[in-house]
């Protein structure tokens, strides 16, 4: 067995969205570790460019692009400037997503901010995917990879637009899968709870405490640990996984109950 070329990315290019902090960050780094050309894609480009100039210090290859989800020609303008810098398309970490989790009460929440998330957290995604899926099969090789969530399966008030719209996630990345074969590979990654800076504004060692009542390996994640998920997806290791949902979670659910 040739373990040699598992997790070889060289050659490869990959898009990362939301990728100016956080797991989009962290996933960035790890490709780039690996060898792939990065796309530092975000809507807040200054902290994509700082993304991109400490992977650039580091050896690696790597440029930023301004990138609002929910435009369409944001959306083309990152696949157009990703293929006339490197020549190709290999791997697409749909990373962005939000909601107004705990706060989409179905008598506070509108229907403009319903629609808000499902164009961030879907609509994107498969818009994404189809504009990039070309490109894929012209190299021969392509990874898609989703960013899901503990919520898409979990059940919970007030957060009925995000979840239902990580749970389209989930069921589109296994249709696509069949659309997509055998030159594409897309899969999905519900991460549990991570100490993100937006879970560290809501964190206190209480609410920790109760998220870990329920999680076996009694840590809550690190964007580290999603990366290597990512990595898992985008490398020649998983080449016989396709329309998957890995949950990275310590075993368990961080919920508040």
């Amino acid at each position: 067995m040739d373990t040699s070329k598992f997790f070889d990315l060289k050659g490869k290019t990959a898009i990362v969205t939301g990728a100016a902090a956080g797991i989009g960050k962290a996933s960035c780094e790890v490709l780039s570790a690996y060898g792939a050309n990065v796309v530092v894609s975000d809507y807040n480009l200054e902290a994509a460019q700082q993304t991109a100039d400490a992977i650039n210090k580091s050896g690696g290859t790597a440029i930023a692009v301004d990138c609002d989800v929910t435009k369409d020609d944001a959306l083309v303008n990152l696949i157009d400037k990703t293929v006339a810098e490197f020549g190709g398309l290999h791997i697409l970490v749909n990373n962005v997503g939000g909601g107004r989790a705990g706060k989409e009460s179905p008598s506070e929440i509108t229907l403009d901010q319903f629609k808000h998330v499902y164009d961030m957290n879907v609509f994107s995604m498969w818009r994404l995917c189809q504009l990039a899926a070309p490109h894929m099969k012209t190299a021969g090789y392509g990874s898609i990879i989703n960013m899901s969530s503990m919520a898409s399966i979990n059940k919970s008030e007030a957060i009925s637009a995000y979840a239902s719209s990580k749970a389209a996630i989930n069921h589109m990345t296994r249709n696509l899968a069949f659309d997509f074969g055998p030159e594409i590979r897309i899969n999905a990654i519900g991460p549990g709870a991570v100490r993100t800076h937006a879970l560290s504004t809501v964190l206190t060692p209480e609410i920790e405490k109760v998220m870990l009542k329920h999680t076996p390996l009694q840590r809550l994640g690190e964007v580290e640990d999603i990366a290597g998920a990512v990595l898992y997806f985008a490398a020649p290791i998983s080449s016989w996984t396709s329309g998957q949902i890995l949950f990275v979670n310590g075993g368990g659910e961080q919920t508040l109950s």
